[in-house]
Formats: C-alpha cells, sequence, structure tokens
C-alpha cells in the first residue's frame, strides 16, 4: 500500500457505533474538526489541481511522453516550481520504467506519494511553535503589507488563548496608518492583552511590550512590524534593532520569526520569501489565505525555494480557520477525491 492510501485508510477510518462511542473524546473531535477545516480550504485547489490530473489519467490509456508533457504543465500551473517539477518527473521516469508501469491509473497514486516524499525529503519536520520553557515566548511577524499579517496575529492569538495561554499583542507596525488601531481591534476580538503606540519608534514599543510581558508574566508575546519591502537597507535596520532589544530583556528571544505570505500571490510570494531571508532569519512560513488559490502546490514550492518550514495555513476566514501545518492532513485534503 502507498502512502496516500495510507493516510486515506487513516482519515477515512469507518467505524462501527461501539468503535464510535470509545473513540469519541475531545481529542478525536478535534482532529475530525481540523481534517474537515483542511478538506473545506483546500475546495478550489483541489477542484483545479486534482480534476486536471483525473483528465489526464482518462485522456490516455498508456503512458507516454505526451503524457508526462501534460503532467509537466499541471504541476507548473499548480505553483509547483519549475525546479521541483523537472526534478520529480525524473523520479517519476525512473519509477516507470524501473517498474514497468503503463497504466496512468496506477501512476495517479504514486505521483501524489512522490509529491509527499519530495516535501518531506527525509527530513524531520518541525512545526510546532518554539516556546520558551521560562519566561515569556516572543513571536517576531514579519511580510508585506496586505499578506493577512495583522489577521493571522489576530487568529493566533485566540489559537494560544483557548489551549490556556496568556497573550500579549503588540503593535510595532507604528508608522502605517491604522496599523495599531487593526491590531488592538483584534486584541479585543482575541480577548487578549495588547500594547502599541502609534508614531513611536517600533524598537522602543517592543521593548516597552517585553517588559510588560516579563513584568505580567505572560506566556506569549506577538509582535506586529513594518512590512515595508521597498527599502531592504531601512527595514533590516529597523528588524535588528528590535531583535536587538528583546534578546537584550530575554536572552534566546525572539524564539520565532514568522513570515506571513499571501498563498494567492503565488510565486511572487516566493520572491517576497526569498527577500525576508536575506534581511533577517526565518524560522516558519505561516501560508494564509490558502483557501483562495487554485494554485495549492505553493507550498511544495516553498520548500524548494527557501527551505523554511510551513508552520500555519489560512484555510478560510472564520478566527479557527488558521491551521498548524500538517504535510499529511495537507495530502489528503488535496487529493482525497482520487
Amino acid at each position: 500500500m502507498g502512502i496516500f492510501n495510507k493516510i486515506k485508510t487513516i482519515f477515512n477510518k469507518e467505524e462501527s457505533l461501539e468503535e464510535k462511542i470509545i473513540n469519541d473524546s475531545v481529542e478525536d473531535n478535534a482532529i475530525k474538526e481540523e481534517i474537515e477545516i483542511y478538506e473545506k480550504g483546500l475546495t478550489k485547489s483541489r477542484e483545479g489541481f486534482v480534476s486536471r490530473l483525473v483528465n489526464l489519467t482518462n485522456k490516455y490509456k498508456k503512458v507516454n511522453e505526451e503524457y508526462f508533457e501534460e503532467l509537466e504543465e499541471i504541476l507548473i500551473m499548480a505553483d509547483i516550481g519549475v525546479n521541483t517539477v523537472e526534478d520529480f518527473l525524473d523520479r517519476l521516469r525512473d519509477r516507470v520504467r524501473h517498474e514497468n508501469i503503463e497504466n496512468p491509473e496506477v501512476l495517479k497514486e504514486i505521483i501524489v506519494d512522490e509529491l509527499f516524499i519530495i516535501y518531506v525529503d527525509g527530513d524531520v519536520l518541525v512545526n510546532k511553535v518554539n516556546y520558551s520553557e521560562d519566561g515569556p515566548t516572543v513571536i517576531l511577524f514579519v511580510g508585506v503589507n496586505g499578506v493577512g499579517k495583522t489577521t493571522t496575529i489576530g487568529k493566533l492569538a485566540t489559537k494560544m488563548k483557548s489551549e490556556g495561554k496568556k497573550v500579549l499583542l503588540v503593535g510595532a507596525d507604528t508608522f502605517r496608518a491604522g496599523a495599531v488601531e487593526q491590531l488592538k481591534e483584534w486584541s479585543e476580538r482575541s480577548r487578549v492583552a495588547f500594547y502599541g503606540k502609534e508614531n513611536s519608534d517600533p524598537a522602543s514599543v517592543v521593548y516597552d511590550g517585553v517588559q510588560k510581558a516579563i513584568n505580567e508574566d505572560y506566556d506569549v508575546v506577538l509582535v506586529d512590524t513594518a512590512g515595508r519591502l521597498q527599502n531592504k537597507t531601512n527595514l533590516m535596520k529597523e528588524l535588528e534593532k528590535i531583535n536587538k532589544v528583546i534578546t537584550s530583556l530575554i536572552s534566546d528571544a525572539p524564539q520565532e520569526v514568522l513570515l506571513v505570505i499571501d498563498a494567492t500571490t503565488g510565486q511572487n510570494g516566493i520572491s517576497q520569501a526569498i527577500a525576508f531571508k536575506e534581511i533577517t532569519p526565518i524560522t516558519g512560513i505561516v501560508l494564509s489565505k490558502l483557501d483562495g488559490t487554485a494554485k495549492g502546490g505553493i507550498v511544495l514550492a516553498i520548500k524548494e525555494k527557501v527551505d523554511i518550514p510551513v508552520k500555519f495555513i489560512g484555510l478560510g476566514e472564520g478566527q479557527n480557520d488558521l491551521q498548524v501545518f500538517d504535510i499529511e492532513k495537507y495530502i489528503y485534503g488535496l487529493f482525497k477525491d482520487l
């Protein structure tokens, strides 16, 4: 049984009434809810990518070079990335040759297995937040304006609060009109604390915010930063200064620097990831608005281009639609109709 078939078996498990009663725990219900959010959130990508894959399978009775050429076009259209697609097709051709595969129906599930293998690539996948064992955990959010950074922070605050954490939002995007007020509104919606001052030095605001978190025993500090990528030098200096003041208060902080990318921007989002990686150390990616694109392959493209783990994905507009990224749930949500 291939990898994808195993994933489908796990998530499609048919339960007897007796098993359902036994397994109907809070944890099981939470997992079921997450799978449903993945399924719903990846509908656009599934309908676009998978329907083309199914049509390709139905079109050819035998795997040949024309089949591979059309498959290449489908994968590139899904925003997987040219280099990844070329490597992927080389691996696929090898398997077809060595295993004497002629039937496109057989190859269909092998394609999904190989995409899974490419993403994992022998690595131990880290999608968990690196929480501090002692004192507040500080998480910096970076990303260009308009990618959903503030909304992501608000949703993550809601998620962390529901897990019993004491959360503080800090508005360090101090010069963009309305940015501090927008984050404050999210703090009220999420019912967490807020610190920020408009038209103030961002590093000074962060210093005061982190000091407040230390004094008042907060578990997590989520810091919104400016997204002005037009002038890399100024942004680099600002982020360096912010990092320095955080470290002066908590030696091992910030524990995370998360880059928010709008999934609907496709390859432009990849360019942003490359640019931000040059400016500041990035520990993880948040892929917002993944439910709004038919090109769900961007997850694989990010892995190829920047090799930074995707830690969260946005799969809807609701406060609970920000999900910890799980490659198995993603593969299942994307290809469940195969």
